[in-house]
């Protein structure tokens, strides 16, 4: 489908809560990095060099099997590296599977104690913000669409909330969290899928890249994640101080590290990462056929939780979070009674859930019972609140 008009895209910025649109050609000027001035190859032409030809090779000598048997058990961050891997994949986990040596410990705990704090939010704005905003990142949208993840999207999106899930839990990035493991998992596989994607026609067919995952493809999906949820937790007053902001911006820097995302390139401060966001996010936002199809499927397996919440609902909760605009490319059929209550109930939610309100909504049980079963349902297919096992695809969707 035909890119945004310039108008369009100024007022989706506004809708987004991001402003200053840009050339994204100038987006990644690094001057606001974690590691300072950036010299060299910008991220959308950097990939993984110590990862992609490590997953080649375990690809083509048909290692991949015995490695998600291996490193099924491995899941704590003080777990030890699983035994039974081919010496090159263990070598390689030896190097990453650490922090990296500016990651701040205190900054990481109050990050996760606020996750903590706000998890119901969270779960709202990745679920159904984030996650259905994917769907109108082109790039994003057809690789996972012709990846073999894309056939089962049930299973895919539990794997992608265990993203989310482990980064926000209280002590993600200590010895008993999950986080630097699920982390490392992930890299591989978009290693893994940044070379079986190449050899999928359907793929081919309709990308406008060579390559699938890149830096520059990844830091926009920390757009989609990260900068969208704070703009949004400030967009809807909810109480932000600004150490739980910095805290929160160093758990995202210290993710996009350990998935090989160069430290120049990662925003150092959240005036740097929304400068980023309006020129290289908002600009590209689009549908596609592989698009609407997913987030069909992503708004039916979230009506399975049901609890009286109606699909109309959802629909106008994507609105309400996402933008009109959004909805109309997706094709979300408008319910005015939902779009009244959502509008009006969830932000006297807001207000009575931090305090600042002693009105309790008539709605309140029923939007504090759908957060937590929607957090649920993508926690392993809903069976599981401790983790989903990631594993290394061998393959493309086929049709």
């Amino acid at each position: 489908m035909e890119n945004l008009s310039r108008r369009n895209v100024l007022s989706l910025g506004v809708a987004l809560g991001l402003v200053g649109v840009a050339n994204p050609a100038q987006a990644w000027a690094s001057t606001g990095s974690v590691k300072g001035a950036a010299a060299g190859t910008g991220p959308a032409w950097i990939w993984d060099d110590a990862a992609d030809p490590l997953m080649v090779s375990m690809l083509d000598n048909g290692h991949v099997p015995a490695i998600n048997a291996a490193w099924a058990p491995w899941v704590n961050n003080d777990d030890p590296l699983p035994s039974g891997l081919p010496a090159a994949f263990t070598a390689y986990l030896e190097q990453v599977n650490r922090l990296p040596s500016w990651a701040d410990r205190t900054k990481l705990a109050r990050a996760a104690d606020f996750n903590r704090r706000r998890d119901m939010y969270l779960f709202m704005l990745y679920g159904l913000g984030s996650g259905i905003m994917s769907t109108v990142i082109p790039r994003e949208a057809k690789s996972v669409y012709w990846s073999a993840g894309g056939a089962n999207m049930q299973d895919r999106a539990a794997k992608t909330f265990t993203f989310g899930y482990d980064l926000s839990q209280l002590g993600a990035f200590e010895p008993t969290g999950q986080f630097v493991v699920t982390a490392n998992k992930t890299r591989v596989v978009h290693a893994a899928v940044r070379h079986l994607l190449p050899q999928s026609p359907h793929w081919r067919a309709v990308a406008d890249e060579t390559v699938p995952i890149s830096a520059a493809d990844i830091l926009v999906t920390f757009h989609s994640l990260g900068t969208y949820v704070h703009r949004k937790l400030l967009d809807w007053k909810v109480p932000f101080p600004a150490a739980d902001q910095e805290a929160f911006l160093h758990s995202w820097q210290v993710a996009l590290h350990l998935l090989g995302v160069p430290d120049e390139h990662i925003p150092q401060t959240w005036a740097a990462a929304e400068a980023q966001s309006a020129q290289v996010l908002t600009p590209i936002l689009t549908p596609s056929t592989e698009g609407i199809a997913l987030a069909e499927e992503l708004l039916g397996l979230t009506a399975q939780i049901d609890l009286g919440v109606t699909r109309g609902f959802l629909n106008e909760f994507v609105r309400y979070v996402l933008s009109n605009e959004v909805g109309d490319w997706l094709g979300l059929k408008r319910d005015y009674v939902s779009a009244a209550l959502v509008r009006t109930a969830w932000p006297a939610y807001i207000l009575f859930r931090e305090g600042l309100s002693p009105v309790m909504p008539g709605s309140f049980y029923m939007f504090d019972q759908f957060v937590r079963a929607l957090g649920m349902l993508f926690l392993n297919k809903g069976s599981s609140g401790t983790t989903t096992p990631i594993t290394i695809p061998t393959g493309n969707r086929a049709a």
